[in-house]
């Protein structure tokens, strides 16, 4: 099936307050960070931005920026990192992919739906706006893919602290049955020890 090109955001500025404000992007299992896979799963991306504290250590040819007002929510997570990559393509002259994959940086076994989310995408109708995740009938607003265009102008206005959910369906994306555990994600400790990502890389940002 055809995989599209694409770029991405990983959503990676919470506060981690399950956690102790233990930074969860810094989360390991001894190999890799939970910033690491999530980078690994959009690799193929044409650009990747992630949205998060500037402290976060992200590679040279990764995009980082931040959501203003820090800790506002992945609503406007996403807005700065669609604003991100606007600024990025329009300084090297050329139009931003069709499609942009939407993620969260806590599911670090999330590459497979990465894949079968860009295959749909690759196989979409013209009016098909984009594909979100679903497993065991949950939507999981931070595992998805969307056409770029329609992303960025739905989140350019009053996205602080609001759902992200809200501003997805507007969208109306198709749904996409996905694993558990594929989709399994940190937001507590038992959790982190459960998906062997329990050893902190850094105490703060």
């Amino acid at each position: 099936m055809h995989t599209p090109g694409f770029c991405a955001i990983i959503v990676a500025g919470g506060k981690s307050s399950r956690l102790g404000n233990t930074p969860k992007a810094g989360l390991s299992n001894g190999t890799h960070t939970l910033l690491d896979r999530a980078l690994l799963a959009v690799s193929q991306a044409d650009a990747c931005v992630v949205v998060g504290p500037e402290t976060l250590p992200v590679p040279n040819d990764v995009l980082l920026t931040r959501e203003d007002p820090p800790y506002s929510g992945p609503a406007a997570a996403i807005h700065a990192g669609a604003e991100k990559l606007a600024q990025h393509y329009s300084g090297i002259g050329r139009p931003a992919p069709t499609w942009c994959i939407i993620l969260g940086v806590d599911t670090p076994n999330i590459a497979p739906a990465v894949s079968l989310l860009a295959e749909h995408a690759g196989a979409a109708a013209g009016h098909e706006t984009g594909f979100w995740g679903v497993c065991d009938g949950v939507y999981q607003p931070l595992v998805g893919i969307y056409r770029y265009a329609p992303l960025r102008q739905v989140f350019s206005a009053g996205s602080t602290n609001a759902s992200v959910r809200s501003f997805l369906k507007q969208l109306h994306p198709q749904e996409v049955e996905l694993s558990p555990a594929h989709t399994a994600d940190v937001d507590t400790w038992e959790q982190a020890r459960a998906l062997g990502f329990d050893s902190p890389q850094w105490s703060s940002y």
